[in-house]
């Protein structure tokens, strides 16, 4: 199957999770797309290494949606942290939240999203990988963060974006990619595979 051709007016492209912080990084990249979050089971952190496991979640979302919407370009997305080979997931609750945070503190830590786009018979997949230093911070800070910022739903138990300068000291890699989406890298992939991009000055 080839793909649509630009300015047509059947280009539908679906974005196949319930993540809002990714949804909020491809608006902001100037897409236009609908949110369809498959109901799928996802492999847990021992299932796979860091790196199959987020790029295995992604294609699970993915080709469940693009299964329904044959015509659509589906974007599944998948993202792990992970430290020393374990991958810390959503924290159960603040006690595993705050265990998470003694964990980190002082060392680096890899956060990889798996991205797998699909559009009839043609896809592409990749997976992105940043890097997160974190201070050697007190307790009072872990409890300080804690209670600012809503945990429970994001992987390792923090987020980036979010009071990030308590915990971080640096990162290396896709900033974007942190929070939860590697749009650059995304916008490039649906350039390649024939997807008409947004005209923007970036």
């Amino acid at each position: 199957m080839i793909g649509l051709q630009e300015g047509s007016v059947d280009w539908e492209l679906i974005l196949a999770s319930g993540s809002p912080r990714r949804r909020d990084l491809l608006r902001e990249a100037g897409l236009s797309f609908q949110i369809l979050s498959p109901d799928v089971e996802e492999l847990e952190g021992d299932a796979l290494p860091p790196r199959e496991l987020c790029l295995a979640n992604a294609r699970l979302k993915c080709m469940a949606v693009s299964l329904t919407h044959p015509d659509a370009m589906v974007i599944g997305s998948d993202t792990v942290v992970a430290l020393g080979g374990k991958v810390y997931g959503k924290p159960a609750d603040l006690e595993e939240a705050a265990e998470n945070l003694r964990t980190f503190r002082g060392r680096v830590q890899e956060v990889m999203s798996g991205v797998v786009l699909s559009h009839g018979d043609r896809r592409s997949e990749f997976v992105c990988t940043s890097f997160v230093k974190f201070r050697d911070y007190s307790e009072e800070i872990i409890a300080e963060y804690l209670e600012k910022v809503p945990v429970l739903d994001k992987a390792g138990g923090y987020a980036i974006q979010d009071h990030g300068e308590m915990l971080i000291e640096k990162f290396e890699g896709d900033y974007d990619n942190i929070v939860g989406l590697p749009v650059a890298l995304v916008l490039d992939q649906l350039d390649r595979m024939g997807f008409p991009l947004p005209s923007t000055d970036r």
